[in-house]
């Protein structure tokens, strides 16, 4: 009797959001899934339904994990512009994949598929709010000037984290996606 293949779901999981994060949805074919996978189509079926089953769990799997990186990036106890500027640009270093794939998913899904708009919402909201609690710190610490206004400033620096993400995608110079970084924190004060 042959000896059956282990599989590591969260393993291929985490391939399929690499090659959905470098392809996108509408570019990525199930025959592109079932090689990086090392699956066949009945079995990449069998296990996670279809293409788009596959697809909202590669997506949740990076919400995760982008989403527990940011969140230990910016509860780091340094200077609020320091943190938040190391924050912007460890987002578009050269080493980091390009573009991000919930910014990827809202461009390219973003209308037409309820279960990724309430993902991509849910993520982009999620960001603006550990943002504007960075910023809230620093007006109570009194790094910050009291009237400065966290939530609006959260949706200018988020806003800008997703332009310089599209940039970064775009294969953008990363000493001037730095630069801008260096000029949107202007708005501190």
């Amino acid at each position: 009797m042959p000896r059956q293949r282990e599989f590591d779901e969260q393993d291929a999981i985490a391939r399929a959001a690499n090659l959905f994060h470098r392809r996108g949805y509408h570019a990525t074919s199930t025959r592109d899934l079932g090689e990086a996978l090392a699956l066949h189509p009945s079995s990449l079926y069998r296990v996670f339904g279809d293409k788009h089953a596959l697809f909202l769990r590669a997506l949740d799997h990076y919400l995760a994990s982008e989403s527990a990186r940011s969140a230990a990036a910016l509860q780091e106890s340094r200077p609020v512009r320091e943190l938040l500027r190391d924050w912007l640009y460890s987002m578009v270093e050269p080493t980091v994949a390009p573009g991000c794939f919930v910014t990827h998913a809202a461009t390219e899904l973003g209308t037409d598929d309820p279960e990724t708009v309430q993902r991509v919402h849910a993520a982009f909201e999620s960001t603006t709010a550990a943002i504007a609690t960075v910023l809230q710190d620093g007006i109570t610490s009194g790094e910050l000037r009291p009237d400065l206004d966290a939530d609006a400033t959260a949706r200018v620096l988020f806003t800008t984290l997703t332009g310089l993400r599209v940039r970064h995608r775009a294969g953008h110079d990363a000493c001037q996606l730095r630069a801008t970084v260096d000029h949107a924190l202007r708005v501190l004060g």
